[in-house]
Parts: C-alpha cells; structure tokens; sequence
C-alpha cells in the first residue's frame, strides 16, 4: 500500500521533532558557566552533571518565589520515570503577571519547547531552575540575572521546577515556604 506524499511528510517532521527534543534541547538546558563556577559553558561538551547529594546547603533567602500567586498544586514525587507526578510547583498565575528570576544566575535556555514558551537558568549552586506556562520572555539566553530580575509574563498558569543534575526536587523548601505539619488537637470531652 503507497503511502500519500502528505503522511510521509508528517512522519518526517514528527521524527525531526522527536529528535530535535531529544538532543538540541537538553544540550541547551545543560547549566551554563558563572564566575567562579565549576560548571562548563553550553557548547563545550564538557559539563556534566553532578552526583545527587553533592549540592551545597542553601541558605535561607538565596531563592525566592517567581510570582506572588498561591501555588495550584504542589510538588508530587512520580512512581517511576514515566509515572504521574508534578516535578515542580504550579502556581495559579492571571495572563500577563510578571514572573521573576528565583535566583541569580546565566539564563541557559529561553524559548519554546513542545509548543509553551520555557525559561531555565543555572544557578551558582549548581541547581538549574526551569519556568514554563510563560507568554512572553523578556531575557534571551546568555543574560545574567539577579534573584527578583523580570524574565517573563505568566500565562493563565506557571510551572516551577528545580533540578540538581538530572533530578528534579522539590523547589518549596528552597524558597522558604513553610511545609504543612499535622497537628494533634485533644478531643473534646
């Protein structure tokens, strides 16, 4: 059975895509250089991640929420490496409020992924921060930013993540934000 100039057109660009995202886009999202940083520059070839545990302690006030927004849904270890979870925060943001640095860093990647404009910056530290549901970017990649410098406008959503290595972590504990505790009340009697 032939098949039509326009299905194998689509099958091209469907494996084009598949391949551009699994390898152009990690090689952009692989931590960039800062002074004094260990890590190596995009491009280079030579940076690669380090070792779960190996990440330095951060010091309370180093990190800060994007958006003042309430978060949506909180960050859920998935099952395995294909199961269900949120790698991240997801913050219910309105479309056009302004998102901010979470720390200072190089921006390693700025631009669109799998249709949503996306946001990575490596941090000092050696963690990487990602930000997708973006409408708009106001940074390109290559930029140093402070902790709290624009880099975008939030979609009707924002997703947070934070990565050391390959691993993504919960972000919260990062940017302060008290972890919920079980308190026992007494019965009434």
């Amino acid at each position: 059975m032939a098949v039509a100039p326009r299905q194998r057109r689509s099958r091209r660009l469907r494996r084009l895509a598949a391949l551009w995202l699994a390898v152009v886009v990690p090689a952009a999202l692989v931590p960039c250089a800062l002074p004094g940083a260990a890590a190596a520059d995009v491009g280079s070839g030579s940076a690669r991640p380090a070792p779960p545990g190996s990440f330095p302690p951060v010091a309370p006030g180093t990190y800060a929420p994007p958006v003042p927004g309430p978060v949506r849904d909180p960050f859920r270890l998935d099952a395995g490496p294909y199961g269900p979870g949120n790698r991240g925060l997801e913050y219910a943001t309105r479309d056009g409020d302004l998102v901010r640095a979470i720390g200072a860093g190089r921006v390693a990647f700025a631009g669109p992924v799998a249709g949503r404009l996306a946001l990575s910056v490596a941090h000092p530290d050696g963690r990487r921060s990602t930000l997708t549901g973006l409408r708009s970017l106001l940074v390109s990649a290559g930029e140093l930013v402070a902790r709290g410098t624009p880099v975008g406008l939030a979609g009707t959503g924002l997703h947070l993540g934070l990565l050391e290595g390959r691993r993504y972590v919960d972000p919260a504990p990062f940017l302060g934000a008290a972890r919920r505790r079980a308190v026992l009340v007494p019965l009434g009697r």
